[in-house]
């Protein structure tokens, strides 16, 4: 059996950006992006011991979504120049280290990620997705994974489809229709206003999906929500096309050489010529079992077992 491990780039740079202060080269290089964004990747490697491994990018530009609808994510702050001028040097880092990294033009890390699980599947295959985006929840599946780092990153957990439910109250499929009708502020759609968290999921528990819901709609008891149904039709099928991972995105990739043994030496060299000499002695030098860390488990249960 294979273990994928996928990373969603773009959530680990902005995580590390905002957990790590703001640490510049002596010549007034910012690297806190860079550091957490290898220290990250170093963490998940030693504990999951993946032999596939994949970054995956947004890409500067509008994406599909942008273009059906204009106001995706217009409410979200410009990402300050010391993060992005750290994404060329990440991106450095991992061909130094001879990663795969995978973007596609219109389309973003999500649906790049979602296309590569798809593929993987139906196999005997293990895959393994890091992210703290919630979106990507909807991918857990019987052999896909979903690994959100915590505070910092000593602490991550692990989501399959059983967990999501526990914490979220419904299956990752459904994911798509809760955001569908409680919208999202982060990206900026609205789905049916005056519908709350607790109220949508009732309603997906009774009608399953969105188009159920709305093909029945007179089932609904209650006259207020149906009436706001009504009015936000169009708004809730956009909110669940917007909130829809693409997993037909077409872009080449060559499974076989995305294979993972461990770090060459010119990964050594990269880290020590942005002064990340810990960093350096970390990926170098193989750390004692007492100084390993341990994965916290969801909302204090005992966490699934991986291996």
């Amino acid at each position: 059996m294979n273990t994928y491990l996928l990373i969603d780039g773009n959530a680990v740079m902005h995580r590390a950006y905002h957990a790590i202060p703001p640490f510049k080269t002596k010549d007034g290089i910012p690297t806190n992006v860079i550091y957490g964004f290898f220290s990250i990747l170093h963490k998940a490697i030693a504990d999951f011991k993946p032999n596939h491994l994949i970054v995956c990018f947004d890409v500067k530009g509008p994406t599909f979504r942008k273009e059906m609808f204009k106001e995706y994510k217009a409410t979200r702050k410009k990402p300050d120049n010391d993060l992005l001028v750290q994404i060329p040097f990440v991106k450095e880092g991992l061909k130094s280290a001879k990663i795969t990294y995978v973007e596609k033009q219109g389309y973003e890390a999500d649906d790049v990620i979602g296309t590569i699980c798809e593929r993987l599947k139906n196999t005997d295959n293990k895959i393994l997705v890091l992210s703290g985006d919630k979106d990507i929840l909807q991918l857990a599946h019987d052999n896909t994974f979903v690994i959100t780092p915590q505070i910092g990153f000593s602490k991550m957990v692990i989501y399959n489809e059983e967990e999501v439910v526990k914490r979220f109250g419904v299956t990752p499929k459904q994911m798509i229709d809760y955001k569908a009708l409680a919208g999202d502020q982060s990206d900026n759609y609205s789905g049916a206003k005056g519908i709350g968290p607790k109220t949508a999921t009732q309603l997906i528990h009774q009608f399953n999906d969105i188009e159920t819901l709305l093909r029945k709609i007179d089932e609904v008891k209650s006259e207020k929500i149906k009436e706001i149904l009504k009015i936000n039709k169009d708004n809730i099928l956009m909110g669940k096309k917007l909130a829809t991972i693409d997993k037909n995105v077409k872009f080449e990739l060559d499974l076989e050489k995305t294979k993972f043994i461990s770090f060459p030496e010119r990964l050594k060299e990269f880290l020590l010529k942005y002064e990340m000499h810990s960093l350096s002695n970390r990926f170098f030098h193989k750390p004692t079992d007492k100084h390993k860390e341990k994965i916290q488990p969801v909302n204090g249960e005992k966490q699934i077992g991986l291996f």
